[in-house]
């Protein structure tokens, strides 16, 4: 499974909603927290960008030299319309400065030294170190995640339902009446995660492994031919 470091790296890295907390500061106005964009920098710092009047950038200029701690909290919500949409968060813990003359006309650029952070997913809930998110890779496929899972959704939903059959005994009668909705969930290198829902509402996921880790969207095709195949037969 990835590391709790790398899906920590990977939810950063991608287009998933996000918010800076600080603490003491008023988040009634939560839209002007949200950064325009975001990145990582080689020592594993968050680099933050606010429009020049955002609360954030006020608050991290009036702090100068004293330290202000901050949260960046991101939220995965599935790009598919499936139950429990939203599939994970994560918090980046840490301190927050400024870095003037980085940024385009009427923008700041926030640095957020990482001291921290926390993953609660999929996979489960763990913590990572610093020096961990630091040298974690994002995975290979985050950017088109999103535009892959909604193409497998609309396209090639007869290919996902055949996914049934390899799921053994958790796979109900073949009647077409009964048989489960399945629904592509997450997709990473290493294999994707789909819910089935039964006609009862119940919902469960299957994960399903490629033979081995995929680099790009090219041997990603080649790996989901490869498991529908496995599937068909």
């Amino acid at each position: 499974m990835p590391s709790a470091a790398e899906r920590t790296r990977t939810l950063v890295q991608s287009t998933c909603s996000s918010a800076l907390l600080i603490p003491g500061l008023d988040s009634a106005g939560s839209d002007q927290l949200m950064p325009l964009s975001r990145s990582v920098g080689p020592d594993g710092d968050l680099f933050l960008e606010f429009p020049t009047d955002s609360p954030a950038v006020r608050a991290a200029t009036h702090a100068q030299d004293d330290e202000l701690t901050a949260v960046l909290e991101i939220t995965d919500v599935a790009p598919v319309s499936v139950p429990h949409r939203i599939r994970g968060r994560a918090r980046v813990f840490g301190w927050l400065t400024t870095v003037p003359g980085m940024a385009g006309p009427g923008r700041m650029l926030l640095r957020l030294e990482t001291g921290e952070a926390y993953v609660d997913d999929l996979w489960g809930a763990q913590s990572v170190e610093p020096e961990e998110f630091r040298d974690a890779r994002a995975d290979p496929l985050v950017i088109h995640e999103a535009e892959l899972l909604q193409h497998l959704h609309a396209a090639h939903r007869e290919q996902l339902d055949t996914l049934c059959g390899l799921l053994g005994e958790r796979t109900p009668a073949d009647c077409p009446a009964h048989r489960p909705a399945v629904v592509p969930l997450a997709l990473d290198r290493l294999g994707l995660r789909v819910r089935v829902c039964e006609q009862d509402g119940r919902c469960f996921d299957a994960r399903f492994e490629f033979p081995e880790p995929v680099r790009d969207v090219t041997e990603l095709r080649h790996a989901m031919h490869t498991l529908f195949e496995a599937a068909a037969h």
